[in-house]
């Protein structure tokens, strides 16, 4: 039977790379955004807002997607709304291709929130779990909008019959632009504006992210999982964490990254530097550098998410994933994490997207 895949958010770091995957590997591949993307060759795009049902209904009509990935979300104020639209947005999804009865597998993709807690009480006191973090931890005692997308699908394959996967990256590097999640991106365009302006590459976490050890999900890694998850049988009906499988501590990497760009690094110095203040001016120099360089984006805030990579790089503890049950189950996929990065920024230059 031919494997037909629909990817929700083609456009995202996530949802691009699992496209090319999926393409190269012989699917006919569906990609739904708002603004479908339209630069990977054989995927065909969808339109459609998953807050509009009628729009869904519309755009869905004539397509049968045997396997359905959920690599998006929506941003909002406050955990609650966060709730209510992003569950909001999996409920319509799945009621609309409910009527055609093709779906045999859902994967969705969330994160390590669901172990340290959502925008609101992110890794705070009361909500900071042991590590390295295994999918056997219980759900935290407080709202949280991964939890709400999780039990709609579990909900809708109730319903109709399909098997499901969740799948929980650590911060996902990859190549993607207008994405609200991009620690890669960022600090490519931060290190690249230390360049041009002769700034110290500063650390701007906290001292346990500093010295402790670490790990992070390559896009590409990531893909493959979702693959694997969706085709094994052993996997179906499961959540798994999904990380590189190495781990590494910062106050190495920051160097390493700083060296790439022929900057002067600044590790942690007992203070943390929020990136969000360092670049919070910075939106008129890109502009120039954009130009200068005659880059493609000259938008500063497409490209980089200071807010989110402060979220993870100033968390009060070390946090490792635990990749032992993918493995058990015959998944063994690794990526050097420091290639991942380089080979991220070389991407970002080839695509005239940093100088």
């Amino acid at each position: 039977m031919n494997k037909i895949a629909l990817v929700v958010g083609a456009s995202g770091i996530t949802g691009a790379n699992l496209a090319e995957k999926l393409i190269a590997e012989g699917w006919e591949t569906y990609g739904l955004a708002r603004t479908p993307n339209t630069e990977i060759a054989g995927l065909k795009p969808v339109q459609a807002d998953l807050l509009n049902k009628e729009s869904l209904e519309i755009a869905l009509a004539d397509i049968k997607p045997t396997h359905v990935f959920i690599t998006t979300w929506m941003r909002n104020d406050t955990e609650a709304e966060n709730i209510r639209v992003n569950s909001l947005m999996v409920r319509n999804l799945l009621d609309v291709l409910s009527a055609n009865k093709s779906v045999q597998h859902v994967a969705l993709v969330t994160g390590l929130k669901h172990y340290l807690g959502p925008f609101e009480a992110y890794a705070k006191e009361g909500f900071l779990p042991e590590t390295p973090l295994r999918e056997e931890h219980p759900r935290l005692d407080i709202e949280n909008f991964y939890y709400a997308q999780e039990d709609e699908v579990y909900d809708a394959a109730e319903r109709d019959g399909f098997t499901w996967s969740i799948h929980r990256p650590h911060t996902v590097i990859g190549k993607a632009v207008g994405n609200a999640m991009n620690m890669g991106t960022t600090l490519a365009v931060y290190a690249s504006i230390c360049r041009e302006t002769g700034r110290k590459f500063t650390w701007p976490g906290s001292a346990a992210q500093w010295n402790g050890l670490s790990d992070v999900t390559d896009a590409r890694v990531l893909a493959a999982h979702l693959i694997w998850a969706s085709t094994t049988d052993a996997a179906r009906n499961q959540a798994f964490n999904v990380v590189n499988g190495d781990v590494f501590r910062w106050s190495r990497l920051w160097n390493r990254l700083a060296a790439y760009f022929g900057v002067q690094a600044a590790g942690f110095d007992g203070s943390i530097h929020p990136l969000e203040q360092e670049m919070a001016d910075d939106a008129a120099l890109w502009k120039e550098i954009a130009e200068k360089y005659q880059l493609k984006e000259n938008d500063l805030s497409r490209l980089a998410t200071p807010w989110h990579t402060d979220l993870d790089l100033g968390r009060p503890i070390e946090v490792m994933t635990d990749m032992s049950k993918s493995r058990k189950l015959g998944f063994t996929v690794f990526q050097d994490t420091e290639q991942t990065f380089y080979d991220l920024f070389d991407q970002l230059q080839a695509a005239k997207l940093i100088p």
